[in-house]
């Protein structure tokens, strides 16, 4: 069995723990309407996927901090973004019949996710060079 940091393991509660708080947040304070689209959820995901698409990029670059990819990468993005949630939302929509939406959303999330992977890892790498 690997040794396991502590420090790591704290940098990952730490970052779960903002993270999670974040999101709990801010889908509390724009709630979605039931059969609607769930932006926050959606800018949750997109955002989320930016995010750790620059954390992965930049250790990949320039690993000189052990502590960022747990704290940012694993606690941060694990916890803010929610896959989970994006699942019951479209299965909500189907139970309205809003099969549409229910497409659009996931095709949308998906697409937006991946392109906001390649944002990041573009900006990063691009800022590096420049550095």
């Amino acid at each position: 069995m690997p040794h396991l940091d502590r420090s790591q393991i704290a940098a990952i509660f730490l970052g779960g723990m903002a993270g999670s708080l974040l999101r709990v947040w801010l889908a509390r304070s724009f709630p979605a309407s039931a059969g609607a689209w769930p932006w926050v959820t959606f800018a949750i995901n997109v955002s989320g996927s930016f995010t750790l698409a620059c954390v992965a990029t930049h250790v990949q670059l320039r690993l000189r901090d052990r502590y960022l990819a747990p704290l940012l990468g694993i606690g941060f993005c694990g916890a803010y973004t929610t896959f989970s949630t994006m699942q019951i939302e479209l299965l909500q929509m189907i139970d309205r019949q809003r099969w549409d939406l229910a497409a659009g959303y996931g095709l949308a999330s998906v697409t937006a996710g991946y392109l906001a992977i390649v944002a990041g890892t573009v900006l990063v790498r691009r800022a590096w060079r420049r550095a």
